[in-house]
């Protein structure tokens, strides 16, 4: 598992060679004790919940940074590094 990103309490992950269980390309987000799982680059909810104020901060951050999340994800399928990816502001 490689943390990408923080912000506001956010933890954004992807982990490497994860293709079996949601069979798309995706992220983790962890909240306080909650979870859930995006589909990149759309920004669908696939797994887990938040907060709604939160859902709606992961779902902006992932809409500016499609590109930059679709090259990770090329990267970590391919148990190669990731970069990290600049927070909400």
């Amino acid at each position: 598992m490689a943390v990408i990103s923080m912000f506001y309490g956010l933890i954004i992950s992807m982990y490497f060679f994860d293709t079996r269980h949601h069979h798309r390309p995706h992220i983790h987000v962890k909240y306080q004790e909650k979870e859930a799982v995006f589909a990149i680059p759309s920004g669908e909810l696939l797994e887990g919940a938040l907060p709604r104020n939160k859902l709606k901060l992961v779902e902006a951050w992932i809409e500016i940074h499609q590109e930059d999340l679709m090259a990770n994800w090329m990267l970590a399928v391919q148990g190669d590094r990731v970069f990290t990816i600049d927070p909400l502001k």
